[in-house]
Parts: structure tokens; C-alpha cells; sequence
């Protein structure tokens, strides 16, 4: 990766937007790269839409702001799409993962022309067999490192067993759920 890899998420609070872009940086981070992550706070709460940022580079970052002309865009929740221009700025050459049952097809007119790549997932289905409750930001957190090619999903996988050890320590039984999440996603992803 030899420019800044820019990624906008939007969500609805208590969605794990925030917290799936920072797990992000984190992820790459610990492979070496240079990052940001960071969530875009108003007066928010929760179901209110969010947005949050990942800067990823192989040399330092000197900007520091929102981003206003993504590489990609992650939709966690995609009631969203009629309410924000979550294309808005989406490079073409990029791409954008929503959370939804349908096909890329499918949600392709919804999105103002957008002629990009268009990848979807059901986070909410995997989050809810692996998992046992709806938490999108799991399964969209390894979409967008398929779609975007951040890292060696290998090494992603490793990477976030390992964070979610030390995350879960408290309730290890959760820890098995979440790669399971984590794991299917990567392969369901439609639309590479």
C-alpha cells in the first residue's frame, strides 16, 4: 500500500462503528503500518447516526481530518442509505460494504449512481448465528478487510484472536463467537 488508504463508516450508535474502525487501526497498526481511527462526535446517541474514520499508510500520516473523499465506505446499518449520501465523495476506484440481506444488484439503484464496486453482507445473520445477538460491526469489520485488501487476512484473523483475548479476558466464551464471525464473513461477502 504506497498511498493513504482512506475508509468512512456510518452506523447508528450502540451499532460498533466506532469500535470496529478502531479495531481496524488497530489491526494494521500491528502490522506496521501507520494509522487512523477515529469516530466523528456530535450529539449522538443511541440509533442515531455516527461516523467514524480509518487512515491506513505505509509512511506517516500528516492530515489530520474527516474524510471527505473515501477509498471505501462501510454501511453497518442500511437504513441509513436513504437518510445520508453514503456515497457522497466514494471513489470509484474504491468501493463500499453494506450490511444487508440483498445482492449488490439489488442495492445498486439506492445509491445515486454510484459506479464502484458494490459489496454486501448480512452481518445481521452472521452476528445473530454466531453470536446469538444482532452486533453488525464483527461481521463488517472482516468485509471491509476482504473488500479493501488491508492486510493478509491470515495475519487479521491472528491479529484479532489475539486482541479479543485480551478484550474478552472477563467472558471467554465470546471469544469463539466472534472469530466464527469474523471467519464466515470473509467468505460471504458478495460481490469481490
Amino acid at each position: 500500500m504506497s498511498k493513504v488508504l482512506e475508509i468512512r463508516w456510518h452506523g447508528r450508535g450502540g451499532q460498533g462503528a466506532k469500535t470496529a474502525s478502531l479495531l481496524l487501526a488497530d489491526a494494521a497498526f500491528n502490522t506496521g503500518k501507520y494509522i487512523q481511527g477515529f469516530p466523528e462526535y456530535g450529539p449522538e446517541r443511541m440509533g442515531a447516526p455516527i461516523t467514524a474514520y480509518n487512515r491506513i499508510s505505509d509512511t506517516p500520516i500528516t492530515v489530520h481530518s474527516n474524510i471527505y473523499e473515501p477509498d471505501y465506505v462501510v454501511v453497518v446499518d442500511e437504513t441509513l442509505i436513504g437518510s445520508v449520501d453514503v456515497t457522497a465523495g466514494l471513489k470509484e476506484d474504491g468501493g463500499i460494504v453494506i450490511n444487508t440481506s440483498k445482492s449488490p444488484a439489488e442495492v445498486a439503484p439506492k445509491l445515486k449512481g454510484y459506479a464502484g464496486k458494490i459489496c454486501t453482507i448480512d452481518a445481521k445473520e452472521i452476528s445473530e448465528a454466531c453470536l446469538g445477538k444482532n452486533f453488525p460491526n464483527t461481521p463488517m469489520l472482516a468485509a471491509i478487510v476482504k473488500v479493501a485488501n488491508v492486510m493478509d487476512p491470515g495475519e487479521f484473523i491472528k491479529d484479532m484472536e489475539d486482541s479479543f483475548a485480551h478484550k474478552f479476558a472477563s467472558k471467554p466464551q465470546v471469544i469463539e463467537g466472534n472469530m466464527n464471525a469474523l471467519k464466515r464473513s470473509m467468505e460471504e461477502v458478495k460481490g469481490l
